[in-house]
């Protein structure tokens, strides 16, 4: 891991400090990321920076850009190319193989942040082995991942984890393919975090969402602010 020194290159890539000084909620589709990164915010008054939110718009015109420049279409592949005629296994693959890339365009949007306490970065694109040459310690980061039993959970219970988003021929294989895929990335997080001494936790549903916000909490003691409280 490296630390600060390796932004030190006249203040242009990391001009605030906020890589330097962000703390990281990474790991599986549907544990809960986004609400215990919101949790938090409100608790300590710090700010959340939502992968999932930028990734899918803020970034879209990189991500056509990348695709000219390597010869592709501009145009979002065939729906069904990608989630019925596909291997959840290749989904996967190709998923991981794209998650560099996006970090890139994630740290360049960190980069631009100035806050007075640290930056809450949360989504399942913040991979453990991209994130780790950028933080100081392990602590500074946590992956969440759901257990099968809570990932089937929030699909019946949350309206767009049960929806694909795309028009397809069959949206039942496509769905699937789709939580497959979601678990063989997670799965690929959960090792990455292992293997670089990185804290997993496990979401079954036992624990509510504010109990959950605890833990991770007390994780990242060491870095968070005293509890923000209103007037």
């Amino acid at each position: 891991m490296t630390s600060h020194d390796s932004f030190a290159d006249g203040g242009i890539r990391d001009p605030f400090d906020t890589v330097r000084r962000a703390l990281w909620i990474g790991g599986g589709q549907w544990a809960g990321k986004s609400t215990v990164a919101r949790l938090l915010a409100v608790r300590y008054g710090v700010t959340a920076y939502h992968y999932d939110y930028h990734d899918a718009r803020g970034h879209n015109d990189r991500r056509i850009a990348r695709r000219v420049a390597l010869g592709e279409p501009a145009t979002e592949p065939d729906p069904d190319a990608v989630w019925v005629h596909s291997s959840p296994e290749e989904m996967a693959a190709e998923t991981l193989a794209g998650f560099p890339g996006r970090f890139e365009w994630a740290l360049d949007d960190l980069r631009a942040l100035v806050s007075g306490h640290p930056i809450i970065a949360e989504g399942w694109g913040l991979r453990p082995e991209l994130v780790a040459p950028v933080i100081d310690s392990p602590r500074r980061m946590v992956v969440m991942v759901p257990t099968p039993e809570f990932r089937r959970h929030q699909v019946r219970e949350l309206p767009r984890a049960a929806s694909l988003g795309h028009r397809v021929s069959d949206p039942v294989r496509a769905q699937a393919n789709r939580l497959a895929r979601d678990r063989l990335v997670a799965e690929d997080a959960v090792r990455a975090a292992r293997r670089l001494g990185i804290r997993v936790i496990e979401v079954d549903g036992s624990r509510g969402a504010a109990a959950v916000a605890e833990l991770v909490a007390d994780h990242f003691g060491p870095y968070l602010p005293p509890e923000h409280r209103e007037a």
